[in-house]
């Protein structure tokens, strides 16, 4: 009944806004050169882009830097940057997107194409890039990624720009103390979880991740010990998400859940995760590059390490979609000319070298990669190279499913803690996360059929 009723809202809200685009075509950023409408126009290259940040705040100082950078090598150009909370970007897109106002430029995650390509706003950038000095630089599972996130159809719809890719963060003093390996398998990983745990002097050998954002962090382990390697069966409407071996990796995995982490994990989003592994006594965290300098503000560079996720019984690195985020270019820009060429600046060596070694994050640009920085900040380091060596199969999520946000926060991040607390069996949870996605997938192709 769920999926029926949203399917539902989604329908009214699908016809609501084809009302509204049709009534409304606006754009910013107009230097005078083009006609405008809902396509938008190239304009004459010069003028005014706006840039909307979508992690405000966090990325501004650097943003600024980049646009300095720009506007001194393209003086005909103005760069107007407007930072944006990455908890308000999607809404206050989606806001622009019916009522006028959208930027040039916006920060296009994997995670968010397909919400704002299905509403026709996004320009396809794949003759660009053909076209362009940054053609064959860029990473190629992060291209992947950002097209299969799109809308099933491979097209690109935005120029990735880093992976803030998943990283196995331990303890190297504790390991070193207990005469553990390091955990580069997932036998390893059990082992050395179950060998640091001392519940009576507080120490654990994980965190485990419960509360928000606890889906993906599933699905790492999950298919990062069962091996399997696609989404989707080979029919390409069942999810592979309740298979079997899945749902033995899921059991091992919640197994660990108060019996070598602490209690408090339940209802642990990625803060309280992270400021819960910095200020206490546990062996692993699994996190992202993000938290990489608390770490080290935390512990210094000599007491832990970052690596990338544990390696399977096949040999093989599995792991979820990297999260990739990237530019793109909104389809009611009049000045697409000059908004271009502030994404290919951006992504170009010296300046996605400036923003990842800021961020912490893998960069995009292959010539960025191999800088100095990144051989020095070795979690990204590692995560660079296995992302690039051919050691890490990429399981890509369905972000293009309209449904996939609700699907894998609201509807089951509850289930989840259910399981951690033994109230539901891993079993029936995958089921009934399976039963969900592949409505949704059979809704999707129905759509695209």
């Amino acid at each position: 009944m769920k999926i029926s009723i949203r399917r539902s809202r989604r329908a009214a809200i699908a016809v609501a806004l084809g009302s509204v685009l049709a009534l409304t075509a606006t754009a910013c950023g107009d230097d005078g050169g083009g006609a405008g409408g809902d396509k938008g126009a190239e304009g004459s290259g010069k003028g005014k882009v706006l840039f909307w940040d979508n992690n405000g705040g966090v990325r501004t100082d650097i943003w600024k830097e980049i646009i300095a950078d720009f506007e001194k090598a393209n003086p005909g150009i103005d760069v107007e940057y407007v930072g944006i909370a990455s908890t308000e970007y999607q809404s206050k897109v989606d806001t622009a997107i019916q009522g006028g106002g959208l930027p040039d430029v916006g920060g296009v995650g994997a995670a968010m194409i397909a919400a704002i390509s299905a509403q026709n706003a996004l320009d396809p950038l794949d003759d660009r890039l053909s076209k362009s000095s940054l053609n064959g630089k860029l990473n190629e599972d992060m291209v992947k990624s950002l097209k299969a996130a799109g809308g099933g159809d491979g097209t690109l719809y935005s120029i990735p720009t880093s992976a803030n890719n998943g990283v196995l963060y331990y303890r190297t003093d504790l390991f070193k103390k207990a005469g553990l390996d390091e955990p580069t398998t997932w036998d390893k990983f059990y082992e050395a979880a179950d060998k640091l745990t001392n519940a009576s002097k507080n120490e654990f050998g994980y965190t485990i991740r419960g509360g928000a954002g606890s889906i993906a962090q599933a699905l790492d382990a999950m298919y990062g010990q069962s091996g399997i390697t696609s989404f989707w069966d080979a029919s390409g409407e069942k999810t592979t998400v309740n298979d079997p071996k899945n749902v033995a990796a899921l059991e091992k995995y919640t197994a660990l859940f108060k019996k070598v982490t602490p209690a408090a994990d339940l209802n642990n989003d990625f803060t309280k995760m992270v400021a819960q592994w910095d200020s206490g006594t546990i062996g692993m965290l699994n996190h992202n590059l993000g938290s990489y300098q608390d770490h080290v503000k935390a512990f210094g560079t000599d007491k832990f390490r970052g690596i990338p996720q544990p390696i399977g019984a096949s040999g093989k690195r599995v792991q979820v979609s990297n999260p990739v985020d990237g530019l793109g270019l909104f389809k009611t820009s009049k000045n697409k000319e000059a908004a271009w060429k502030f994404i290919e600046f951006a992504t170009s060596h010296a300046e996605n070298s400036k923003f990842n070694e800021s961020a912490g994050q893998v960069p995009a640009n292959n010539d960025a990669a191999k800088d100095a920085w990144v051989q020095q900040a070795e979690p990204t380091k590692l995560a660079a190279g296995a992302l690039s060596d051919g050691s890490t199969t990429i399981v890509q999520l369905p972000y293009y499913l309209p449904d996939w946000g609700t699907i894998s926060k609201s509807d089951n991040e509850p289930n989840f803690q259910k399981v951690l607390l033994g109230k539901m069996s891993e079993k029936d949870f995958l089921d009934t996360l399976a039963e969900q996605l592949n409505t949704a997938q059979a809704e999707w192709n129905e759509q695209k059929g």
